[in-house]
C-alpha cells in the first residue's frame, strides 16, 4: 500500500513517458552522490502524444512546496495530479485542459496550462489537493502561434509565455481572482524564443533556437516588472545548435541551457544587473555532437544538474561547484523514444 505521508519526498528525479497507449510517471530516487536508481513507473490515467521530442518545458511540473507533482498529458488532454509523500506517488486526479497540454505554470495554489492544439490558456486552483478550474480564466491564442513555455514571474503577478511562431514573449497581467487580463507583447531579442527560467529578482533568460540555424543559438535576458520586459543583454551566442532549454541556479549567479543538437550544457554567468555572459560553451556533456539533450532541472540543494537525452534514451547527470562547474555523474538508460519532462526535488 502507497505511502501517503505529506511530508515532501527528498532527493528523486521524475519524469513521463508520454506513450500514447498509458502514460506514466517515471520515479528515480537520488542516492547522497547524486547518482540515481529508478524505483517505479506509476499510470497518469491520461495518453501521451506517443511522439518523441515532445516541447515540453514544465510538462512535468513539482508544486513550490513539493508535495505534489503534476504531469500534461499531451494526448488525452488533461494533467494528472499526484500526492507526493515519503513512499510513492499517489494519483489524485486527472482533469482535462481544453486541448493538448505541454507546459505547465504553477505559483502558490494557481496553476495555468498551455494548451496546443488549439493553442490557448486554462486555469485552476490548488486546493485541498484537488484541482479546480477558475471560471472564465480560458484565454484562446492566436492561431498562427506556437508557444513553447508557460511560467509565472516570482512575485506570481504576471505569466509570460514564448511564441515561436511570431518571436514574440506575451505577458499577461494575473488578476486578484486568478484570471488573465490582456496582454502586452514584446518582441524577442532574437529568433524562436523557447524555454525560459526567472531568477529571484525578476531578471528573466529565455533560450532562442534562432530557427535551428546550426552554431547561432543564444540566450537574451530581460527585466519584467508587470507586463514590461526591458532587455538587458540581447542574443548573447554560444556558438551552439537549437539550444531549447533554461534553468537558474538557486543563488541567481548561473543559467544553464541545453543544446539539442549537439549534445551539450552552456553555463552563462548573470550579473547583479541581470545582464548574461557566456562562461562556458561546453560546460557539460552528453553524447559529443549528437542530437536529444532537452528537458534539464537542477536538485533542490542546488548540488546536482539532470538532463534528458531523448535519442539515446538517457538521463545524464552533473555535479555542480560553487563556481557552477560541471563534473559527469553518470547517466541512466531504459528510458522509451517519447520521454518527455524532467523535475527534481
Amino acid at each position: 500500500m502507497p505511502n501517503n505521508s505529506t511530508n515532501p519526498r527528498p532527493g528523486v528525479v521524475y519524469a513521463q513517458t508520454n506513450e500514447r497507449d498509458a502514460n506514466q510517471l517515471l520515479v528515480f530516487d537520488r542516492a547522497p552522490d547524486g547518482t540515481l536508481v529508478p524505483s517505479g513507473a506509476h499510470e497518469t490515467r491520461g495518453s501521451g502524444d506517443g511522439m518523441p521530442h515532445l516541447t515540453s518545458q514544465g510538462s512535468v511540473m513539482l508544486t513550490g512546496g513539493g508535495r505534489h507533482l503534476l504531469v500534461a498529458n499531451a494526448g488525452s488532454g488533461e494533467v494528472s495530479l499526484f500526492a507526493i509523500g515519503e513512499g510513492a506517488p499517489v494519483l489524485l486526479q486527472t482533469v482535462p485542459t481544453g486541448g493538448a497540454p505541454k507546459s505547465i505554470a504553477q505559483r502558490g495554489d494557481l496553476v495555468y496550462v498551455l494548451n496546443t492544439a488549439p493553442p490557448s490558456l486554462s486555469g485552476f486552483r490548488l486546493l485541498a489537493s484537488q484541482l479546480e478550474r477558475i471560471p472564465e480564466s480560458e484565454r484562446e491564442l492566436a492561431t498562427n502561434s506556437d508557444p513553447a513555455q508557460a511560467g509565472f514571474a516570482p512575485d506570481g503577478s504576471t505569466l509570460v509565455l514564448t511564441d515561436r511562431a511570431t518571436n514574440t514573449l506575451i505577458l499577461y497581467p494575473v488578476e486578484a481572482a486568478g484570471v488573465l487580463a490582456k496582454p502586452q507583447q514584446q518582441p524577442s531579442s532574437g529568433p524562436t524564443p523557447y524555454g525560459f527560467a526567472f531568477t529571484s529578482r525578476s531578471t528573466l533568460i529565455v533560450t532562442e533556437a534562432f530557427g535551428a540555424e546550426r552554431g547561432a543559438a543564444a540566450a537574451s535576458s530581460y527585466a519584467v516588472a508587470g507586463t514590461s520586459a526591458t532587455p538587458v543583454s540581447r542574443s548573447v551566442g554560444n556558438g551552439r545548435s537549437e539550444i531549447c532549454w533554461a534553468v537558474v541556479t538557486a543563488d541567481d549567479r548561473y543559467a544553464f541551457t541545453t543544446n539539442f543538437a549537439d549534445g551539450a550544457v552552456s553555463r552563462y554567468a548573470i550579473g547583479a544587473d541581470g545582464s548574461l555572459t557566456l562562461d562556458d560553451a561546453t560546460a557539460g556533456i552528453a553524447v559529443a555532437g549528437q542530437p536529444g539533450l532537452r528537458d534539464e532541472a537542477l536538485s533542490s540543494d542546488g548540488r546536482f544538474l539532470y538532463a534528458l537525452d531523448a535519442d539515446s534514451h538517457r538521463i545524464f547527470g552533473w555535479v555542480v561547484d560553487d563556481e557552477g562547474a560541471l563534473r559527469p555523474l553518470g547517466s541512466w538508460d531504459g528510458l522509451p523514444a517519447t520521454v518527455a519532462g524532467l523535475a527534481a526535488s
